[in-house]
């Protein structure tokens, strides 16, 4: 089984976050950077399946060239190989922009499967996987907690709402969006680092991009602020002016 997986290069969590003087980004220029958390669990995933079912493991980025870090990093955890869609342009572009790049790198592959993170730690979209499958022309299933792969196809284990889960399944190629916690990642070896170091990063150049479907008008940190609120009336009376406050405006009941 081929395996191509889609990973991103974030901020890491710890970093303080600070708005570019265009409000358009954050002030990145002095920022450390890691591997996109849910996508190391995609990553870890394909790992197993190779473990399971043999076949080659392709990781895959679309970024500017500090995103070779992270490609660095899946190599050393056991990927066999690399694809980096460079560009600055991509570091801030919407799911739309970095799924069309993912996909024109990814046709040529002929993968089997495609797995993503269900979301990136920096916009938080969700939509990179979903429109990535809908470009390679795959079925696709989002929120995977299990997979389970036979030479038929996949059976996977949706996360859904209120603790419930759903199984499906699907015909390959197809591809699947990661929910953390998934499984137990692993960490790179002194030896997977030095492997890592011969291995292939094959750089592909994106197409000129199209007009952007959507684009950000401004970041902004979050106003703080103190406002009391007198409610009048006889006891009963502001008891359930209160609850009904709670409620629909603090969403605390």
């Amino acid at each position: 089984m081929k395996t191509a997986v889609c990973i991103k290069q974030v901020v890491t969590r710890e970093w303080p976050l600070r708005v570019n003087d265009g409000k358009t980004w954050i002030r990145d220029a002095d920022a450390t950077f890691e591997l996109n958390e849910p996508d190391a669990y995609a990553l870890e995933e394909a790992l197993r399946l190779k473990e399971k079912h043999g076949g080659e493991v392709v990781v895959c980025s679309a970024g500017p060239a500090r995103a070779a870090q992270v490609l660095r990093e899946a190599l050393a955890r056991g990927a066999d190989r690399a694809v980096h869609v460079e560009s600055d342009a991509l570091a801030t572009a919407d799911a739309a922009a970095v799924a069309e790049a993912l996909a024109a790198a990814l046709r040529d592959e002929k993968v089997d499967l495609v797995l993503t993170g269900l979301q990136s730690d920096d916009q938080g979209l969700g939509q990179t996987g979903v429109i990535l499958a809908e470009k390679l022309g795959m079925p696709h299933a989002t929120i995977i907690m299990e997979v389970q792969a036979s030479e038929s196809g996949l059976r996977v284990k949706r996360e859904l709402e209120g603790g419930w889960f759903q199984w499906i399944a699907l015909p390959l190629p197809a591809l699947l969006t990661i929910q953390s916690g998934i499984n137990q990642l692993r960490y790179a070896t002194l030896k997977g680092i030095m492997a890592a170091k011969k291995k292939e990063i094959r750089k592909v150049t994106p197409a000129a991009p199209a007009e952007p479907p959507q684009r950000i008008a401004a970041l902004y940190v979050p106003e703080k602020g103190k406002k009391t609120q007198i409610i009048s009336g006889s006891p009963a009376d502001a008891a359930r002016e209160l609850i009904v406050r709670l409620r629909d405006e603090a969403r605390v009941l």
